[in-house]
């Protein structure tokens, strides 16, 4: 049994600040553990505006504080994601996030992550794996 929280994950290297300086994550499960999903904490900052594609993962989001628009470049939709809403990236969507406040939500990704991602220059994930244990 693992029992972590994201306080004690502050400022170590599960905490990721992108390069971008638009977002931050805490990884609280990651692909070390071999469970078959990443967990995170991710901050969006206001006023920021990110493109992502997660060509190699599939991503769920659930909003736990903050408003941000949702954009799916592949079809022009827009959604306004608030507290209590959840998003699926099951088509390996292109999407935009524009926060209008902070935003804050819970992610999974299957493949897990390791800790050491960053979106690429297309907004990518790379595949990065763990050695066998």
């Amino acid at each position: 049994m693992i029992v972590r929280s994201f306080k004690d994950i502050e400022d170590t290297d599960r905490h990721i600040k992108s390069a971008s300086g638009t977002w931050e994550s805490k990884r609280i499960v990651l692909a070390k553990e071999r469970v078959g999903f990443s967990l995170h904490e991710t901050v969006l900052y206001a006023g920021t505006e990110t493109s992502m594609w997660y060509a190699n993962h599939i991503e769920a989001v659930l909003c736990v504080e903050g408003e941000s628009e949702l954009t799916n470049e592949e079809t022009g939709e827009k959604h306004l994601i608030t507290p209590g809403t959840m998003y699926l990236l099951d088509g390996h969507e292109k999407h935009t996030m524009r926060p209008i406040t902070d935003f804050r939500c819970i992610c999974v990704f299957n493949p897990p992550v390791t800790g050491r991602e960053d979106h690429d220059e297309n907004g990518v994930y790379p595949l990065l794996t763990e050695p066998d244990a």
